[in-house]
């Protein structure tokens, strides 16, 4: 069971990125899938999360209006589309799955995929 991120770099304030994060080793369409982030010195925090169906999604206040989280069920993928970059949202980006309802809280997330990095210059 694997969750492998993609789609991280570098980008100018006000630019957009697309992050993917490919499953493998089972089918995740029964899974809540989730983005978590951690910048340097500071802890994981929840960035955005889309249940099974993905009929509820959820975003952290800071990323509301900016970021959008996908899901192909198809795919066994879930994309966050994150568009006006600041600085602020300068961290490495975590895929996360777990079975069950949306939870904010890193620690009900039970697989995790690598993290890729997105730097956001001034």
């Amino acid at each position: 069971v694997q969750l492998q991120a993609s789609g991280g770099g570098l980008v100018q304030a006000g630019g957009s990125l697309r992050l993917s994060c490919a499953a493998s080793g089972r089918t995740f369409s029964r899974d809540t899938m989730a983005w978590f982030r951690q910048a340097p010195g500071r802890e994981r925090e929840f960035v955005a999360a889309i249940g099974w169906r993905s009929d509820l999604i959820y975003y952290a206040d800071s990323v509301k209006g900016r970021f959008t989280i996908s899901k192909d069920n198809t795919k066994n993928t879930v994309y966050l589309q994150m568009n006006n970059l600041s600085p602020e949202d300068t961290a490495v980006y975590y895929c996360a799955a777990r079975i069950g309802s949306i939870q904010q809280g890193s620690r009900y997330y039970n697989t995790w995929g690598q993290g890729t990095l997105v730097t956001v210059s001034s």
